[in-house]
């Protein structure tokens, strides 16, 4: 296996976070050689900055937590981000309007992809498995994939449950090889984080990344 620092995705999006929580993160990111640090869009500069020339990917979230945003406020958060300087944007979809069954999802999302896609940056969508049902899973998959996401990404970390196994598994069965899978939630050690990868992820998002890279270190 890779080493783990190459999945890992440093995260902090708390309520409240500080200019000093951002100076951290950053040095930590660079430090433990973090695959990317995703941070509240406010602080995007700030961390851009001071990444300098780190080859970590800078990620913020749109439409965070709950994804109800209209969709032209969402385009409009990922014009924000993209000219802050994030190089990758983690999208909750909008899990209201899926329950509903309305088409606009894809449609929104593939807006947002295109979008991205325009800038060369990449987009994760936020699915909240938490609230789907497995059948909905598969549904939210194939929607992410036919709108042509880069990502599908578990959890907002807000919701009760955060990513679990199974579901990565489904996702991974659900999803062709070019769509990769973040789970992020409720990974807070170096066990689970490999669980997650061998069913099937390519990120994991965390906020006990350091914890899981000094677990890996004392195994060698």
């Amino acid at each position: 296996m890779r080493d783990i620092q190459h999945y890992l995705e440093h995260t902090d999006l708390r309520a409240v976070i500080t200019d000093k929580d951002i100076d951290r993160l950053v040095r930590e990111t660079i430090e433990y050689n973090f695959k990317g640090l995703c941070i509240p869009p406010f602080w995007v500069k700030k961390a851009k900055r001071e990444l300098g020339k780190s080859e970590a990917q800078l990620a913020t979230v749109v439409g965070f937590p709950l994804g109800y945003h209209m969709t032209e406020t969402k385009m409009e958060e990922i014009r924000q981000a993209i000219n802050t300087g994030v190089d990758e944007v983690d999208l909750v979809m909008n899990i209201s309007a899926f329950k509903a069954g309305l088409p606009w999802v894809k449609i929104e999302l593939a807006k947002c992809a295109s979008l991205c896609h325009e800038h060369f940056r990449q987009l994760k969508v936020i699915i909240e498995t938490a609230y789907l049902s497995d059948d909905e899973i598969v549904t939210a998959c194939k929607l992410c994939s036919d709108a042509g996401v880069d990502f599908v990404k578990t959890s907002t970390g807000f919701a009760g449950e955060g990513a679990k196994v199974e579901h990565i598994k489904l996702m991974r069965e659900a999803l062709p090889s070019n769509v990769g899978i973040k789970a992020s939630g409720g990974i807070k050690d170096l066990e689970m984080a490999r669980l997650m990868v061998q069913a099937g992820a390519d990120r994991i998002g965390t906020s006990s990344g350091i914890a899981i890279v000094k677990q890996a270190m004392e195994e060698k």
